[in-house]
């Protein structure tokens, strides 16, 4: 037995974490297109629960919008994701007032103030005069309903057939296909308790049908009525009104991907009853300060920096859902992650920070690709529901796992499954699943072009998006190459290290514009096609661009900025194309910002601000990268440039405030210009990065000199073993001028060597 008093003394000197979520404004990025989720989730959780709204024909991706109608608050959500809503689903609404016909009458509410969000709760005061507060764990959410003192009716509808609808004509449409409801009592007690199960399709990944259960127990005793039947058409509703005579009632819901029993079981493990809703939303917090506040501190004074700083940590940690335990498909002792949106998003700057911020869920992430790869055939670039889709460019899973691997992750990963899954990416043909955006070939996984790739080294206009996705493939095909050199794979390397040139073949030294020649454009079997370096037509699925133009697409290969510079004319032509690509005022198209050629907005312009660094001329970057990180991102509402994209943005956003910037899929990180005096970054199993600045403020930003590990650097880039592989120090200098500090070796462009010198660079640890 141990002693009291020792007890007492272990307790006295145990360490506590430091309460951050107060730093997190989870409304940012709700509006202004960002369609983030303000309501209440645990990191990589499940449950999303919050708020459904209708405004009009507006797609509320998120299940938020700051008007309109709420038709209900459910319990599923994403957040930051585009192309159509998903989920909103195992939703509850309350009801003022007599309810005559359940498949008709209109069950909606206004708000009657704004809502209030923050980390582990969220409050709606609806006009009828009732409070809505929620408060969730992983697996299951607490809805509290405080309803005001009337004669009128006092209702919560259970609406199974609820969900998120979408307005876009693009047939992106989720349905409620058939679903199942039953009410029962609670053993020895007069509450009651509901069950059931709906099954739902499509949404932005075109899921086929899956199915989500539930368990749902109300605290004060009622009645109720049902509406509809075991196998309810589309049109209509499945679920039951319950009527109470008091006016606080809580309800616990718990849901499952595998059956009802196990929605029962995970509520009960998860929420008992009595439990406080401000004990949940405490245990939300504290698992938000454990699992990812913690892993960044600072005792930097500077609040609005501080606030951009968790805010941004918390967006970034929503999705992907970690649902092991909660797979469906097939029996597995391996981890399931799901909801990916998408890795044409994430891979540039999310995968690469979740690997150092959270190197267990990093790992686990793996494996569930590898696993969905042995037991389904492919590893998509995005997949949700249980089903792939939405592949907007190449295999960029194939990019997640080369930055993976040259990183050092090993652990539990089978690296030599993982490379047959980028080797089927790299030479299968995907069935075509007929997708009305791109009827080309396949939008649910692998490269639908390949046919073109494999035979000619490009891709012709016959598929769609056929430059931007030649130049991811050929980024795809280094990620193959650099794999199978540390696998000691000389014949793969040698193939997908040639085939990862091919970019070149789309490099057109006619195309020309704004004093510039040499773009990567169209072409078909008889040669290059006219195109316009600064017009990508509607930069959507059917075009030769995605979500980007001809210009910025000329600085995607990243694994050739060598090559690349040479083409584009060598350092200066190469400076000057970068300073142009900034410039206001020199283009006023689709998406311009500023009327710049620079688009903070979309993934395919993360890295240019930081291409500087190729030429030595490191001050610039700083200058480019701080200056859009000021102007476009911001902790409010519209805070962001565009589309989350599952946290993307956020995680641009901090490795501009921690002062790198990772090439993804190389060893490679540019230096940029820390925003704190100091910062200390956990990177697990007692190793930590610490980066100090002196002389910085908002002004003053320009890097002086640097010192790594305590020693005299002049680099514009240091690599993954210099300061994460084992820990490390970064002691900058900061000034309101530029200094010419980087006059040593340049960063290293594997993709440009010999394929010996590529090799033998791509095998060693770095």
């Amino acid at each position: 037995m141990i002693p009291l008093s020792l007890v007492v003394a272990v307790a006295a000197v145990a360490p506590t974490v430091p309460d951050l979520s107060s730093h997190v404004f989870t409304d940012t990025g709700s509006v202004g297109g960002g369609n983030t989720f303000p309501g209440v989730s645990l990191p990589l959780g499940i449950v999303k629960l919050g708020p459904d709204l209708y405004n009009g024909p507006v797609d509320a991706y998120s299940g938020y919008l700051a008007a309109g109608n709420i038709t209900g608050f459910s319990m599923l959500h994403e957040s930051g994701t585009g192309g159509a809503p998903k989920y909103g689903v195992v939703a509850q609404m309350p009801v003022v007032g007599t309810v005559s016909n359940l498949m008709t009458d209109n069950t909606n509410d206004t708000r009657q103030s704004p809502d209030f969000t923050e980390v582990g709760y969220y409050r709606s005061k609806l006009s009828s005069g009732t409070t809505v507060e929620l408060a969730a764990t992983n697996k299951a959410g607490m809805f509290q309903y405080t309803f005001p003192t009337t004669d009128k009716a006092l209702n919560v509808f259970v609406d199974v057939s609820h969900v998120l609808s979408s307005y876009r004509g693009q047939g992106l449409g989720q349905h409620f296909l058939n679903g199942s409801f039953g009410v029962a009592k609670e053993a020895n007690s007069e509450f009651l308790y509901y069950t059931g199960s709906g099954t739902y399709d499509n949404g932005w990944n075109r899921a086929t049908p899956w199915t989500g259960y539930f368990c749902g127990h109300f605290d004060s005793p009622a009645t109720y009525k049902t509406v509809g039947k075991n196998e309810t058409a589309t049109s209509g509703r499945l679920g039951a009104l319950f009527t109470f005579n008091q006016t606080k009632v809580t309800s616990r819901v718990g849901i499952s991907f595998i059956s009802e029993a196990q929605a029962c079981e995970n509520v009960a493990n998860e929420i008992l009853r009595g439990t406080p809703l401000a004990d949940l939303r405490t245990s939300t917090r504290e698992a938000w300060n454990k699992q990812v506040f913690s892993k960044i501190s600072t005792t930097d004074t500077d609040v609005n920096k501080i606030n951009h700083l968790y805010t941004a940590l918390y967006f970034m940690h929503l999705l992907p859902q970690n649902k092991t335990g909660e797979n469906p498909l097939f029996k597995s002792t391996e981890p399931y992650y799901d909801d990916i949106f998408t890795f044409w998003d994430t891979h540039r700057c999310t995968t690469s920070l979740l690997h150092i911020l959270q190197p267990k869920y990093h790992e686990e992430l793996l494996r569930s690709m590898v696993d969905i790869w042995r037991h389904g055939g492919w590893v998509s670039d995005a997949r949700s529901s249980f089903s792939n889709g939405a592949v907007q460019g190449g295999s960029n899973s194939d990019n997640v796992f080369a930055d993976a691997y040259v990183k050092g992750v090993r652990g539990k990963v089978n690296w030599d499954d993982a490379f047959k899954s980028m080797v089927k990416n790299a030479e299968e043909v995907p069935p075509n699943n007929f997708d009305s955006r791109d009827p080309s070939g396949s939008t649910r996984e692998g490269r639908s072009a390949l046919p073109d790739w494999l035979k000619f080294g490009f891709i012709t206009p016959k598929f769609s998006r056929s430059v931007s996705r030649a130049v991811e493939y050929s980024v795809n095909d280094f990620s193959l190459a650099t794999v199978a050199a540390g696998l000691g794979k000389g014949d793969e390397f040698k193939k997908y290290f040639g085939r990862s040139h091919n970019w070149q073949n789309h490099w057109n030294t006619n195309m020309s514009a704004l004093g510039f020649s040499g773009f990567v454009g169209p072409r078909n079997e008889s040669g290059f096609m006219p195109q316009d370096p600064v017009s990508c037509g509607g930069c959507y699925w059917r075009d030769y661009y995605y979500q980007a133009l001809p210009w910025e697409y000329s600085f995607n290969a990243h694994h050739e900025i060598e090559k690349l510079i040479g083409l584009m004319g060598g350092d200066q032509k190469f400076v000057d194309r970068l300073e142009m690509t900034f410039k206001p005022g020199v283009f006023s198209g689709n998406g311009a910002f500023g009327n710049t050629l620079f688009n903070p907005g979309n993934e395919p312009s993360f890295t240019t601000p930081y291409l500087y660094n190729f030429v030595n001329r490191q001050d610039l970057s700083v200058k480019q990268s701080r200056f859009i990180a000021k102007s476009y991102y911001h902790v409010a509402p519209n805070g962001l440039p565009g589309n989350s994209d599952a946290g993307a943005m956020e995680s641009w956003l901090l490795w501009n405030m921690i002062g790198l910037y990772p090439m993804t899929g190389q060893t490679t990180f540019l230096i940029g210009s820390p925003w704190f005096n100091n910062l200390k970054i956990s990177l697990g199993k007692g190793k930590y990065l610490t980066i100090t600045s002196t002389g910085g403020s908002d002004d003053a930003f320009y890097v002086q000199s640097l010192k790594v590990n305590g020693k005299a650097w002049n680099k514009s880039w240091l690599s993954w073993n210099d300061i994460f592989a084992h820990g490390g120090t970064l002691d900058f200098e900061l000034g309101p001028k530029p200094a010419n500090w980087t006059v040593g070796e340049r960063p290293p462009s594997p993709g440009s060597m010999s394929a010996a010198d590529g090799e033998k660079f791509l095998a060693t640890p770095h």
